[in-house]
């Protein structure tokens, strides 16, 4: 019986490693991310009068493309700006399908 125990709780422990060795570090994907889209947005075809912080939606579909739900800005240049350079954009190391992200980004005047 007590063999069946210590064979127990050595398989209670090593399942729990397995569980608790996540390769992925959550805040590595969000730098990630970030970088992508900053590198999509960096030249607007207009000009900015003063600093906007928008705060930007999305998710992404099954195929790896992202889908901008609220762009989070009143302007409507910016609006446009961001859907037509972020909506459907295929992006190299994309987030969980259909999780929503939050994301602020800083527009700056230019």
């Amino acid at each position: 019986m007590k063999k069946f125990k210590l064979l127990a709780l050595a398989i209670v422990i090593s399942t729990a490693s397995l569980f608790a060795a996540n390769t992925e570090n959550p805040e590595n994907l969000n730098k990630e991310l970030r970088n992508q889209i900053v590198k999509l947005l960096q030249t607007p075809d207009f000009v900015i009068e003063k600093d906007i912080t928008v705060t930007l939606k999305f998710t992404f579909s099954s195929e790896g493309e992202i889908v901008v739900l609220c762009p989070g800005c009143e302007n409507k240049d910016i609006v446009a700006y961001i859907r037509k350079n972020l909506n459907y954009k295929k992006f190299d190391t994309p987030g969980e399908k259909d999780k929503i992200y939050t994301m602020p980004l800083k527009l700056k005047a230019s």
